[in-house]
């Protein structure tokens, strides 16, 4: 990657500024959005050019414009895309943004009972939050196909890293091992995230779809044993899910299961995972932390 090269992060959030002290590191010019004055405080105080960003002030195109890059982290919510809904003419009329990604969800799947699936299958949302994300992801592919916008897609899987991993919930007192037979769960590393947006910015594949998994789709059981493991403590007991004090959100997560195939990102890409399994992520996470328990 050279120098002097621009990202506006649109949702300046977890995943959104691992990346962007990376990027900063390499000699990237990074900004960010939030939703609050707060916000925009907190973005600041780290250094961050910041921008307020919500339905009510929107980014004007001569904001877009100072950027050679644009990441799009901002969910849509129940009205659709506040970002589309108030930007949309300004995104299409921006010129220099040569890349435009856009953070969706491997949950736009839906529920295959644990079959594997690739770019190529057909979405099939369960769950509201996952319908509204295939419409948003619809709408920033049409920017590419109606408008030459260079949009790509990337499609994650739950992700996990540093302050948000299973050794932060057993430290917390939060963690279950619920025992739905047959469930796994795809999940991926916030720095392989970031691996693979940085290979994106260099090769741009507008009108792509991504998957962005690692490669062991596990029971969400396994990893909470594991993390008990390298931190010395007894794992919670196993329960049944029907037996589970869960909320409806957090049931909401055992609904679908399926497998998440990755060949475009290591194709295309030709990325490789720094953490395949989240045995070595978990091990990377505890080591960034010093080791502590």
């Amino acid at each position: 990657m050279t120098a002097d090269r621009s990202l506006l992060c649109l949702g300046m959030g977890y995943t959104a500024r691992r990346l962007g002290r990376v990027l900063s590191a390499r000699g990237w010019r990074v900004a960010g959005t939030a939703r609050g004055d707060d916000g925009v405080a907190a973005l600041t105080a780290d250094g961050v050019t910041a921008f307020p960003l919500d339905r009510g002030r929107p980014l004007s195109q001569e904001t877009l414009e100072r950027y050679d890059a644009i990441l799009v982290s901002v969910p849509p919510d129940e009205a659709g895309d506040p970002v589309l809904d108030t930007m949309h003419e300004a995104l299409t009329a921006a010129r220099r943004p040569r890349w435009i990604g856009y953070l969706s969800t491997t949950g736009v799947y839906g529920d295959t009972g644990g079959a594997w699936v690739d770019e190529l299958t057909p979405p099939h949302p369960t769950q509201a939050r996952s319908l509204r994300r295939l419409e948003a992801e619809t709408r920033w592919l049409d920017l590419w196909r109606h408008h030459g916008r260079p949009v790509e897609v990337f499609r994650l899987a739950g992700i996990y890293g540093p302050g948000r991993s299973a050794l932060d919930s057993l430290r917390a007192g939060r963690a279950h091992r619920v025992i739905k037979p047959g469930h796994v769960v795809c999940r991926i590393h916030v720095d392989d995230i970031a691996t693979v947006l940085m290979a994106a910015l260099d090769r741009p594949r507008p009108g792509t779809i991504f998957n962005v998994a690692d490669d062991e789709p596990a029971p969400p059981q396994d990893v909470i044993t594991e993390a008990a493991a390298l931190l010395g403590v007894e794992p919670p007991p196993e329960m049944p899910l029907e037996a589970a004090d869960l909320s409806p959100m957090a049931r909401s997560f055992y609904a679908d299961t399926r497998r998440v195939w990755c060949g475009r990102m290591k194709g295309r890409l030709g990325v490789t995972l720094r953490y395949p399994t989240y045995r070595e992520g978990l091990r990377a996470i505890l080591a960034e932390e010093g080791g502590a328990g």
